[in-house]
């Protein structure tokens, strides 16, 4: 086939390795806006269930991501001036602009003709001329999807709290909190490392905190004077790092999930955020990108002659797939928003609360009493997995008495 990749993001460049591997007769373009090597954003970070699922796709360039990357097991909280540390799951971090170049040198090596600071602006543009399979992997604001909204049944939820995007030269060792109160109310730190120099710092707070610290108009320089100040004893002395805007206004944002119905129209197919977002305290956008990869790609094999049938196959799939995801980021978003209702807790619970926020009955439940119940659900599921371990060996004991 002729294959137009319309972004050169992580979902579009991988999934042009996935289809090149699968059949290197595949005449494959990907179109990317940006330079090469210019980025958004600072890292991202992903868990291992996806270093496994990347290496069943391609083993070389899911080899060069994991060396590539970063990786922690602890998570630490900083409440007002008190540190707790829980232990965790191993997380990993790795910078976007690497992961990036990675991927795209991968998919040149096997023949893949990326072409960056190459733009195409809508689905009538020359490039996607004579192509059998449009790919549209041009992020959130999509022009392939925006052409035609009523059609991919195009939905945008606005949440409530400002945030900001940020680098530091701290290389944090454990993925990090920092919830700060102020006399405008709470704001708050999310940090993790993605190299050796660098992480990446998410600031968020109410808009009442945000306007009432004067972070709504700040010129980007004051702004990250104000939150070094905030968060000294996180960053430990190290500088916070910007897009370099001077005295303009900081780049706050919204966050602003998508939903759509549908993700095909004849020959046209959304990938990644094109397709959907999940807020970004779930940590799991690269990777729900990268999986629809996988996804997309198994579909176009599973059916090779049969495109609609591999297009629907993929849609169904994905969407029933995101459900969880989708859910767990509402519920995520919520509780930041719902932040005061938790930090009358001692530190550890509150602690231990954070990491229940998916919960959707803790919305509904005291939060003392919803620490207590888990608490012991927890304690019995121990002695439930204890008795389970026992029973077989305390029966051949008395089998052999």
């Amino acid at each position: 086939m002729k294959i137009a990749v319309v972004g050169g993001g992580p979902a579009g460049l991988y999934l042009s390795v996935l289809l090149k591997r699968q059949d290197p007769a595949h005449e494959i373009t990907v179109y990317e806006r940006n330079a090469a090597g210019s980025t958004y954003g600072w890292g991202v970070t992903y868990w291992a269930g996806l270093l496994d699922r990347l290496r069943a796709g391609d083993p070389e360039s899911a080899a060069a991501v994991a060396d590539a990357s970063v990786t922690w097991t602890d998570g630490l909280a900083i409440v007002r001036d008190e540190r707790t540390v829980h232990r965790g799951d191993a997380g990993f971090g790795i910078g976007r602009r690497r992961m990036l170049g990675l991927l795209a040198d991968r998919a040149a090596a096997l023949g893949v003709d990326v072409r960056h600071e190459h733009p195409v602006d809508g689905p009538d543009a020359p490039e996607l001329d004579g192509a059998d399979l449009i790919v549209a992997a041009d992020g959130v604001h999509s022009a392939l999807r925006e052409a035609h909204p009523g059609h991919y049944g195009t939905a945008f939820t606005t949440g409530r709290n400002p945030y900001i995007w940020l680098g530091t030269t701290k290389v944090f060792d454990s993925f990090s909190f920092a919830f700060k109160e102020t006399d405008h109310g709470w704001i708050w730190c999310y940090a993790y490392g993605f190299s050796g120099e660098r992480s990446t710092c998410v600031v968020e707070c109410a808009p009442d905190t945000w306007t009432g610290l004067g972070l709504d108009t700040m010129g980007e320089g004051d702004c990250l004077a104000l939150l070094e100040k905030l968060f000294h004893d996180l960053l430990d002395g190290h500088p916070l790092i910007g897009r370099d805007r001077g005295t303009e206004p900081a780049q706050w944002l919204r966050f602003r999930t998508l939903t759509t119905r549908t993700w095909h129209q004849g020959t046209t197919v959304l990938l990644g955020d094109a397709a959907h977002t999940t807020h970004y305290s779930i940590g799991a956008g690269t990777t729900l990108a990268l999986e629809d990869a996988l996804a997309l790609a198994a579909a176009l094999r599973a059916h090779p002659d049969d495109l609609e049938t591999a297009l629907t196959t993929y849609g169904k799939r994905r969407r029933a797939e995101l459900l969880s995801a989708q859910s767990a980021a509402r519920l995520s978003a919520r509780w930041y928003e719902n932040l005061p209702r938790y930090m009358d807790l001692e530190p550890e619970r509150m602690f231990a609360l954070l990491g229940q926020r998916h919960s959707p009955l803790l919305p509904y439940v005291p939060p003392q009493l919803y620490y207590r119940l888990d608490r012991a659900a927890g304690r019995l599921e121990a002695l439930r997995r204890l008795k389970r371990w026992l029973g077989p060996r305390v029966a051949r004991a008395v089998h052999r008495g």
